[in-house]
């Protein structure tokens, strides 16, 4: 069994928080960091990956800002993607020793998110031709990654109680025929972010065959911002 770090930031804006991905990346890639998750909930963004079509982003950029809601290129895979309040998004910045274990990662982040959905009586299940997590045809998780110099990083967005209202502003990961759904809304109460964090990360270890470090070990903070936390 490994170990590996677990940064909980709270509420961030999405900029900084990519900003640190990028940092650690570097750091993990290198060897001199160990293997590194970010929790994060972000302030309301729509993020346009590598394939991303300018239209499925439904209003103009103008007015999304207008709105407060940024607007941020990537080099994740993937189309469209937002991320708000109630969203628990994951980042797992690894070393692969392989590229062939891309698809294996994305498979390994699907079973923690439906592992964790369970704890709450939510069945989640695959669809082959897209990766994430769906209750029905509704999408739970997304996932997008990118993988420079044999490292991860971006993650999964995990709906937890999100408003599901985002499909007007855009066609989440650029899809037409299927819905959006949370946590919140399959259980039919407000599910908490320290309730998903716990499940999700629980599953995370038993998926991933690895241990988050407890918060009394030492550790050294990359920034004068951050916390490590527990799983539990």
């Amino acid at each position: 069994m490994s170990t590996a770090r677990l940064i909980d930031l709270g509420r961030k804006p999405y900029r900084e928080v990519w900003e640190l991905q990028h940092m650690l990346h570097e750091r993990v890639r290198e060897g001199k960091a160990p293997e590194t998750w970010i929790a994060v909930e972000h302030e309301a963004v729509i993020t346009l990956g590598r394939n991303a079509k300018s239209a499925n982003v439904l209003l103009p950029r103008e007015t999304l800002l207008a709105r407060g809601i940024d607007v941020v290129e990537i080099e994740r895979g993937g189309d469209v993607t937002y991320h708000g309040p109630g969203q628990l998004v994951v980042y797992p910045i690894r070393r692969l020793e392989r590229f062939r274990e891309v698809v294996p990662l994305v498979r390994a982040l699907e079973e923690a998110v439906i592992r964790a959905c369970a704890v709450f009586g939510v069945e989640g299940s695959r669809w082959t031709e897209h990766a994430g997590v769906w209750v029905g045809r509704n999408q739970i998780c997304a996932i997008g990654l990118a993988v420079r110099q044999m490292t991860s990083l971006h993650g999964i967005a995990f709906n937890v109680s999100t408003q599901l209202d985002y499909d007007r502003l855009i066609n989440p990961c650029g899809l037409t025929d299927h819905g959006l759904t949370s946590l919140s809304k399959e259980t039919k109460r407000v599910v908490s972010m320290s309730e998903a964090k716990t499940a999700l990360f629980m599953a995370v270890e038993k998926v991933f065959d690895l241990r988050f470090v407890s918060a009394d070990e030492p550790r050294r903070a990359y920034t004068g911002r951050e916390t490590a936390h527990a799983s539990t």
